[in-house]
């Protein structure tokens, strides 16, 4: 082989060699960069206290770090520095006790807690040397329109039942609807079959129609109102029953009326029956029944006859 083939040779492996090493693939789109998880907003909420207690109330939406701030003014005695710690639900917070000095004729007590589910709702309670506390109750905006009678209908009739919000409240971003069974609550579904229950929800306000009711269909009905912190709920109770129902307590006084008529005409008859008696008016009494005057006139009748003959 000549040299400029060995030469052409060489040229054309290297050639096949470099190609080897070149990324042919379509380089697909990029990633777009992860968005970064924005922080919990802060909400503080503070109380003085100048008593031994006091129970302060903090309604939630959304999950956030609440900052508890807790002021007590101290006794009588004010010692230059207390024990404080923290329950959750009258337990004690592990690692929350604190030594409390005393700052301006008071004492101060702050905890941050992160709230970013219905587990951490609940009774948070600041606790100064065992003397004082404050309780913060931690809950989603509750249904203030609470009905404690039940509601009646028939069966086969249709039933509306209503829950509301107060408008001063914020607006639920949703609602649910539960029936109670055996084993606590079971959700309502319109579409399910058979298509017996109607939702209609209008912002601070719900309503659960129920159509065809049956006497199973008796108990506990739950509307929920949802916040994305929690769901809080209200009940409302139904009460099924059939058309002759109310006719009972009628029924039954007539019953007795009917019973008391009866046994009065047969008193009645029975004292009539021992009136006539005693009066003499029975058939084997007749005799005894005469006067001396007139007994004497049937003898001397009876005489005659005899003579007569």
């Amino acid at each position: 082989m000549s040299a400029s083939w060995k030469q052409l040779f060489f040229q054309i492996l290297l050639l096949l060699i470099s190609c080897r090493h070149i990324n042919t693939k379509t380089p697909g789109p990029t990633s777009p960069p992860l968005d970064p998880i924005s922080p919990l907003p802060t909400l503080e909420r503070s109380y003085v206290l100048k008593g031994v207690s006091h129970t302060e109330r903090v309604e939630l939406l959304n999950p956030v770090n609440l900052s508890l701030m807790c002021t007590w003014a101290g006794n009588q005695n004010k010692p230059s520095n207390i024990t404080g710690f923290w329950r959750k639900d009258g337990e004690e917070i592990e690692n929350s006790r604190v030594t409390v000095q005393l700052e301006n004729e008071q004492y101060n007590l702050k905890q941050k807690f992160s709230i970013v589910s219905e587990e951490n709702l609940g009774s948070y309670s600041c606790v100064f040397g065992g003397e004082a506390k404050i309780d913060f109750d931690l809950a989603a905006p509750q249904i203030g329109d609470v009905r404690d009678k039940p509601i009646v209908s028939y069966v086969g009739d249709s039933v509306v039942m209503t829950c509301k919000m107060e408008e001063n409240k914020p607006k639920p971003n949703t609602w649910n609807w539960y029936m109670a069974n055996d084993t606590g609550k079971e959700q309502i579904f319109p579409a399910a079959e058979p298509q017996r229950y109607e939702i209609k929800n209008d912002g601070w306000k719900t309503k659960l129609l129920v159509y065809n009711l049956t006497e199973a269909d008796s108990g506990l009905f739950y509307c929920g109102a949802v916040y994305p912190i929690s769901t809080t709920m209200s009940h409302v109770e139904l009460k099924v029953i059939s058309f002759y129902e109310p006719l009972k307590p009628f029924i039954a006084i007539v019953v007795e009326v009917i019973v008391l008529v009866a046994a009065i005409l047969l008193y009645e008859r029975s004292q009539s029956k021992k009136d006539y008696t005693a009066a003499g008016n029975g058939p084997g009494d007749q005799t005894n029944s005469l006067t001396p005057g007139e007994n004497n006139a049937l003898e001397e009748s009876s005489s005659m006859r005899q003579r007569k003959v």
